[in-house]
């Protein structure tokens, strides 16, 4: 039993008459059971840890901490309403939509026919005119800067690399006021911004306008993620309480990997919507004005997340801002994170997980279209697997999760792990042309399953190690890491001349990342520790006296492990 702090009253347990003790018991079992609410809202599998923990989930026993109540079930539902909303800009918009625009524009000035012609593929099968001619306009280098000849994809890659660059100082300094208390506005004004510049896509028909649209949409893009990944952090720690003992860790593994896990499924359906619709209307015959309709539709459908941060201003698990740091020790906010080594490793590994994982999808849907020709409805079935197969495979995972005991390193790894067998099969049948439209679709489930688990635990695994008050920092870094990540495979999967080279470098990358991860000795309980999530009980650490020593002794003989009332705290 921990010894009372001095501001802790004495034990008088042993004055008390004896319904007096009972009734006392009784109260500390209600104020568990109590406390067991805060997994239970979240998921009938998370359960309060064992009567015997020291220190209660959410208990205010720490000092300096400052939260609120748990986030209601409408806030939660809205966290993922805006995931639903927006995720689909980073895997469908960018690296689907606007190239397919800015083919159209440039297809105007003339296709050269390529020496396979237009009716057969580089392997010799049989291609539809369509289709082929569709391929060509996205690979073709029919954009012209001086000297220099870029593709519609590469036109893409250059104003998705303008768009980080600019992001780049705009998180820096927008972080400092996230975790200052505007983070909703934030992400309401970054929401706004980028969906209105998704409207104006057709209106014009220039590609030279494209790199403003597309910079601006990914910078924007960029701090609204990090906003949706900063409230993870503070509902989690609504839900588990500021601080918790090493025992009781899991606990929190639990509920944020419960809440990411449903995040990251929603935003699997979200992008499975707008690439469906975006096959609806490659079949039209104006396929120029259909896309433009296409990014309309995109910009509307980002903009109904702004709900989300409407519901998030009337919830309850908004931080109070950080006590600043003296000024002799005082750290600028956005570099704060390089003194926490396990989240530069989470980084790194985010980096590789997003190369390798953007890498694999863009390499793969150029190989399937361009080189195997497969048929249009082939494709459609392949975007909805890949995007719809992890809406129905993560919330499974998560009880299995629970069962082996994995950390959210672990998961990143299996993440991992599942991308190097898709790279790795891929890499040896790429000299087979007869794929078979169930190998395809097998291909689609089992790499989409990865990049929903990477991107579920990557941000479970930075907010782990981000400090109260801090989150915001950790969550820009996250979110402009991932970017380049993606735009570093889209860069890499839409320009290397053949399957073999993509699925190569993403299979290295992936081999990196596990090795970052594993070899680094990256961890979530260690991050959390230097996060002050999780410590011994304050209680216990003041009581260096052996006389107070004794006195816990005598009191635990005399009373048993059971805690008193006073040092139980209320949720």
């Amino acid at each position: 039993m921990p010894s009372p702090s001095n501001n802790t009253p004495p034990d008088n347990s042993s004055m008390m008459p004896k319904h007096t003790a009972q009734s006392t018991a009784a109260e500390d079992d209600a104020a568990r059971s109590s406390t067991g609410q805060r997994a239970d809202a979240v998921s009938p599998w998370l359960r309060e840890e064992s009567p015997s923990s020291k220190t209660l989930v959410g208990s205010g026993t720490m000092k300096g901490d400052r939260y609120k109540n748990p986030p209601s079930r409408l806030e939660v539902l809205g966290w993922y309403l805006y995931g639903l909303c927006s995720h689909f800009i980073q895997t469908v918009l960018i690296p689907i939509i606007f190239p397919l625009i800015i083919s159209q524009i440039v297809k105007a000035d003339s296709l050269a026919e390529p020496p396979h012609g237009w009716k057969q593929s580089r392997k010799g099968l049989p291609c539809n005119l369509g289709e082929m001619t569709l391929y060509e306009g996205l690979t073709q280098k029919m954009i012209k800067i001086n000297n220099i000849h870029l593709s519609a994809l590469d036109w893409v890659t250059a104003s998705w690399v303008i768009g980080l660059i600019f992001a780049a100082p705009l998180l820096g300094s927008l972080s400092v006021h996230m975790d200052g208390g505007s983070n909703h506005l934030i992400a309401a004004a970054a929401t706004l911004i980028g969906a209105l510049f998704c409207f104006p896509a057709g209106f014009i028909k220039n590609d030279w306008l494209f790199p403003p649209y597309i910079a601006t949409v990914v910078a924007a893009y960029a701090v609204a993620s990090t906003c949706h990944t900063r409230q993870l952090g503070l509902m989690v720690r609504g839900f588990t309480g500021s601080k918790l003992l090493t025992t009781q860790f899991p606990i929190r593994r639990a509920i944020s990997s419960w809440l990411s896990l449903f995040g990251a499924a929603g935003s699997g359906f979200g992008s499975a919507v707008i690439a469906a619709f975006t096959y609806y209307m490659l079949n039209k015959d104006e396929k120029f004005i259909s896309l433009w309709v296409v990014s309309i539709f995109s910009g509307i459908k980002w903009l109904t997340g702004i709900l989300h941060v409407i519901i998030a201003m009337l919830g309850s698990s908004e931080q109070s801002p950080a006590t600043p740091t003296p000024p002799s020790l005082e750290v600028p906010h956005f570099l704060s994170i390089s003194s926490h080594p396990h989240a530069l490793g989470t980084l790194i590994a985010t980096l590789l997980s997003g190369f390798t994982t953007m890498s694999i999808f863009t390499g793969g849907v150029l190989y399937l279209v361009g080189q195997l020709c497969i048929r249009s409805h082939t494709l459609l079935y392949f975007w909805l697997t890949y995007f719809l197969f992890p809406m129905f495979a993560l919330p499974l995972l998560h009880p299995l999760q629970q069962l082996i005991k994995a950390n959210a390193v672990k998961m990143n790894v299996l993440g991992l792990i599942i991308s190097l067998v898709t790279s790795g099969f891929g890499f040896y049948f790429k000299d087979d042309g007869t794929w078979r439209t169930k190998d395809i679709l097998l291909f689609a489930a089992v790499q989409g399953l990865s990049a929903g688990i990477l991107h579920a635990f990557s941000r479970v695994l930075i907010m782990d190690c981000a400090p109260s008050g801090k989150e915001g920092a950790f969550a820009a870094w996250h979110s402009w890491v991932m970017g380049i990540g993606m735009c570093i495979g889209f860069a890499v999967g839409s320009s290397v001349d053949g399957l073999g080279s993509c699925l190569g470098a993403a299979f290295l990358a992936g081999l990196a990342g596990i090795v970052v991860l594993i070899f680094g000795n990256v961890s979530d309980l260690v991050g959390a520790l230097g996060a002050g999530h999780v410590g011994e009980d304050e209680n216990e650490d003041d009581s260096d006296d052996e006389e107070d020593r004794k006195e816990q002794l005598a009191t635990k003989g005399r009373h048993g492990s059971g805690l008193s009332k006073e040092e139980h705290v209320s949720v």
